[in-house]
């Protein structure tokens, strides 16, 4: 099993005076949820550990909600800075280079070699930032795929295996779901008896055989709420350390992993979206019992919420829902009930969304590499 100590980089085989490389990375929707994080520790080889995630999850890697971001890498003199511009949808965007800048301060033990370079780095998103569509996990996954298409230029033996690993852990670094944005279509996070190869370093890919009731699984978003959330998921990550419920929600996690890992293989829909709709009102009921306790849906959100059940009882369509850390309900469905949902949702759904807009998506299957 690859440890820390295995994503620090070797010298470098070959010189790169200039590259230029463009990668979108979707964003993923969880449903075997991901809150809490590890308190920050050293490993046995004595390298700091951060984003290690308290409990596995499981997610389905979208296809239409992504960010795609160019970087430029120019050679400079080495200095002990990191130096790089940051565009956001064209414009400068100050202040997201903060966080920019701290993820290279992560990763730097592992990519010394991004201090030789001057990054211009160049982003956008297809969906609306901060609004609980994890615009970080896809932002970080496009970033750390640029990142080591620079590093596997100056290491061209690199194996595709480890090139997208040590992507998925440079990802983590950024924000611990990007690491699920990696690859698709199906992805698990964190250490599970169950799954094999499972790491709290990186995502794998769901290496089991899924069922075609989940081929092209349907996603829709409703936009209940464009702007941006009121406490961050890093800050309701920080509160579930002393949680008086996190122990057992940990474990709940795991159970219903296991639980999750059949239904993807026997298709059992009834029990997905049972399974689906606890883990993302859990999610809920955890940010709600919190000190300091915050609630994250909107009233137009539970209005949602209740419609999906009882069209879901009047018709017996396998539709469900799951939220993310945010107002914004995600709509899950089979592709073969797709024209009857989208139907319900513009007879009864969109007047809850802001300004009426909701976005379709659908499982995808992780990054891809664009020409620059």
């Amino acid at each position: 099993m690859l440890t820390q100590k295995d994503f620090i980089t070797k010298p470098s085989t070959h010189k790169v005076d200039s590259a230029a490389f463009c990668w979108s990375a979707p964003s993923n929707i969880a449903l075997v949820k991901y809150w809490g994080k590890l308190e920050n520790h050293t490993d046995a080889e004595g390298l700091f550990m951060s984003q290690i995630p308290a409990n596995p999850s499981l997610s389905f890697t979208l296809s239409n909600c992504k960010t795609t971001t160019s970087v430029v890498f120019e050679r400079k003199n080495p200095d002990e800075n990191f130096s790089f511009d940051l565009l956001f949808e064209g414009q400068p965007k100050e202040e997201f280079k903060p966080k920019i800048q701290k993820f290279f301060e992560r990763v730097e033990i592992y990519c010394p070699y991004l201090k030789d370079f001057h990054l211009s780095i160049d982003t956008q998103n297809t969906f609306p930032h901060s609004s609980g569509i994890a615009s970080s996990a896809s932002g970080m996954a496009a970033l750390a795929m640029n990142i080591m298409s620079l590093e596997r230029a100056l290491h061209p033996e690199m194996s595709l295996e480890y090139f997208e690993q040590k992507a998925s852990f440079l990802a983590r670094l950024g924000s611990g779901s990007a690491c699920r944005s990696i690859r698709g279509n199906a992805v698990v996070w964190g250490q599970h008896n169950e799954i094999k190869n499972s790491s709290d370093l990186f995502g794998v890919a769901f290496s089991e055989t899924i069922h075609p009731n989940f081929k092209n699984y349907q996603d829709t978003i409703l936009l209940v709420d464009r702007g941006e959330k009121k406490v961050s998921s890093t800050a309701g990550h920080d509160l579930m350390h002393q949680h008086p419920f996190a122990h057992e929600r940990f474990a709940q996690a795991h159970r219903n992993l296991s639980q999750l890992k059949s239904v993807l293989q026997n298709g059992d829909l009834d029990t997905f979206i049972t399974l689906m709709e606890n883990e993302a009102l859990t999610l809920h009921a955890m940010m709600m019992t919190s000190v300091p306790y915050f609630i994250l849906m909107h009233p137009n959100t539970l209005e949602v919420i209740n419609h999906i059940w009882n069209f879901r009882n009047q018709t017996k369509i396998p539709v469900g829902f799951t939220l993310d850390a945010g107002a914004n309900v995600h709509i899950l469905y089979p592709e073969n009930v797709r024209e009857e949902v989208l139907q319900f949702i513009q007879n009864e759904l969109v007047g809850y969304c802001q300004n009426g807009q909701y976005i379709c998506d659908v499982v995808g299957d992780g990054s891809q590499q664009i020409n620059p």
